[in-house]
């Protein structure tokens, strides 16, 4: 079976000027050159005293992968690594500098607030417009009508001229067009971020349906590394421009997680006998991410290396610090007067955690190895997590956790690895 989508040695550069200001001139010398900007039109002399130096840019640097149809592919990066770049080339927005793409089938890109919408007519208008932009006749286009204003919610606004919408009305109807006109190609940014939590999961069941049911290819670029698991199946990385691997999702998930975790900047002290090697956190179904919920289970995973023949009564703790450094809570092993004894070799600890109560936000991971009251290691600032909490009714509530407690519905374990 042919691909749907075919992306052969793609590159996008960019040439950046920068300008630098010539060295050693004196005030005769700008008065001469400022007279002579005066009297000259010539370019060259409109720099007064400015050498305009030129470099090349690659967005993107060779890149190659092909999709199927019905793929659900995740593209992760950290930000300028070149993924709404490679999203505008697939949406034939911009051209790359050299390689080549082959797209059977109509294509909806969803990138920017706003983009495809025309801000002076109304909802409605808009939605006939995108579809007839994808080819779509007028037929077509009100067969899907209702179920397209049904899923923005938006009719009490519908024949509203579309510049008096919030951004998350506009990111509303611009996916529900999107996905409700048909593309056999769907394409999706981080813009998806605007929406409330609701909306983000309503369009990713969206998403997963289209794909699984009608066969549709989608291409879905999100920070958000739950979201990613929940809907592709496979997932490119890119860093720098690069495509750095192409596999399933959870394999480059965990690329990209310690990739992030290996370009901070962290501190280690204490003997180091025992040394941390990676964190891993995940899901209540056992899915690695960067995110978890409030009131649902977890695992945290502490991979470390033991350097000493045997180092006894080790205790083991993950803490959580808040944007402002304060200690919001800890998962401890000596808490529950729980220590192991530990030989040389790799292993892995484990915190189940049960009912993860904790104020939702954005968190700094410390990690803490001691025996006895002595510090074997400490790091700061190992990594973040993200915390959330969404009832059954859309709302966002916080629950009831007060800072420096320890949590205490945990099961620790240790395996050898």
């Amino acid at each position: 079976m042919s691909s749907i989508i075919e992306v052969e040695n793609i590159s996008k550069q960019f040439i950046i000027g920068h300008e630098t200001n010539e060295r050693y001139t004196t005030l005769r010398d700008e008065i001469s050159k400022r007279t002579k900007k005066i009297f000259s039109f010539s370019s060259k002399e409109s720099n007064l005293g400015l050498q305009l130096s030129k470099e090349i840019f690659f967005a993107l640097k060779d890149i190659n992968f092909r999709i199927q149809q019905g793929d659900r592919l995740g593209i992760i990066g950290r930000n300028g690594a070149g993924k709404s770049t490679l999203l505008k080339i697939l949406s034939r927005i911009t051209e790359p500098s050299s390689g080549r793409i082959t797209i059977r089938g109509r294509v909806a890109s969803l990138l920017e607030v706003g983009t495809g919408f025309h801000p002076e007519l109304s909802g409605r208008e808009n939605i006939f417009l995108n579809g007839a932009i994808l080819g779509m006749s007028r037929t077509e286009i009100r067969r899907k009508f209702d179920e397209i204003v049904a899923f923005a919610d938006i009719e009490k606004f519908l024949d509203t001229p579309v510049k008096r919408y919030s951004s998350g009305m506009y990111v509303r109807l611009a996916f529900a067009v999107a996905a409700y006109l048909e593309p056999e190609i769907l394409i999706v940014d981080e813009v998806l971020a605007v929406g409330d939590v609701e909306f983000q999961k309503k369009c990713i069941g969206k998403m997963e349906d289209v794909s699984r049911n009608e066969g549709r290819t989608v291409l879905f670029v999100s920070h958000n590394m739950e979201a990613l698991s929940r809907l592709c199946k496979t997932a490119l990385l890119l860093e720098k421009g690069e495509m750095i691997a192409y596999s399933d999702t959870e394999s480059i998930i965990s690329k990209y997680l310690l990739s992030r975790k290996n370009n901070r900047e962290y501190s280690r002290n204490g003997t180091k006998e025992i040394q941390v090697t990676d964190i891993l956190i995940k899901n209540k179904d056992e899915m690695i991410s960067d995110t978890i919920v409030t009131f649902e289970n977890c695992t945290m995973e502490m991979r470390c290396i033991c350097h000493a023949e045997k180092v006894n009564n080790v205790s083991f703790a993950i803490c959580l610090n808040n944007v402002q450094d304060h200690r919001i809570t800890s998962i401890w092993t000596a808490y529950k007067a729980q220590t192991f004894n530990i030989s040389k070799g790799e292993f892995v600890v484990k915190f189940k955690v049960d009912n993860l109560k904790i104020i939702p936000g954005d968190y700094e991971i410390i990690t803490y190895i001691e025996t006895n009251g002595r510090e074997i290691e400490r790091i700061d600032n190992y990594d973040r997590l993200f915390v959330k909490y969404t009832n059954n009714f859309g709302c966002t509530v916080e629950p009831n956790a007060s800072q420096g407690t320890y949590i205490e519905d945990f099961f620790v374990s240790l395996d050898r690895i």
